[in-house]
């Protein structure tokens, strides 16, 4: 290749690439990032994103023209907060561990960790309870009957609703 034409190509390159890419990485490793960006590279619609600016769970800061800019840690927020909703946290627990990280710098792996160990025995109660309701489920469905005698799950004519609210028959594991 000709040595003149280089600079212009790999110019054209960097023009080009997303800013996310390998070609912009070192360029744009410290710069705050755009609602399009973040939604891009966390794959959260900009919807949703301003929803979780809009109930505290992540922060933009504003440019002299009021447009939104990330600091790079709120992927791993949208990350965290992504996961905790696939196992069913809710957005209140959500937000209360995310304030127990630090502001104004990335958090560590300490205080992850630290946010981990505030919820394992939650999560542990949770895997209980999911593993019991499949077993039930399990247990139903073979037999068939499901019969309000033996079977925890159905109550036809909710006769079951005088006992108070929630479910009255399916307890968790001891």
């Amino acid at each position: 290749m000709d040595a003149t034409l280089e600079p212009q190509l790999m110019l054209r390159s960097i023009h080009h690439a997303q800013p996310w890419s390998r070609a912009m990485t070192h360029v744009a490793a410290h710069r705050p990032l755009t609602i399009g960006e973040l939604s891009e590279r966390s794959g959260v619609s900009p919807s949703a994103l301003h929803f979780y600016e809009r109930n505290g769970l992540i922060e933009a800061e504003r440019t002299a023209g009021n447009q939104r800019r990330y600091r790079r840690d709120t992927l791993r927020r949208v990350a965290f907060i992504k996961t905790s909703q696939r196992v069913g946290l809710p957005l209140k627990d959500i937000r209360e561990a995310l304030d127990s990280l630090p502001d104004g710098r990335t958090p560590t792996k300490h205080d992850w960790a630290k946010l981990s160990l505030r919820w394992r025995k939650e999560l542990d109660e949770r895997i209980a309870a999911l593993q019991h309701l499949r077993n039930d489920l399990d247990g139903c469905i073979g037999c068939g009957c499901l019969s309000l005698k033996s079977c925890t799950l159905q109550n036809p004519a909710d006769e079951l609703g005088a006992s108070g609210a929630g479910a009255q028959r399916w307890t968790l594991p001891n």
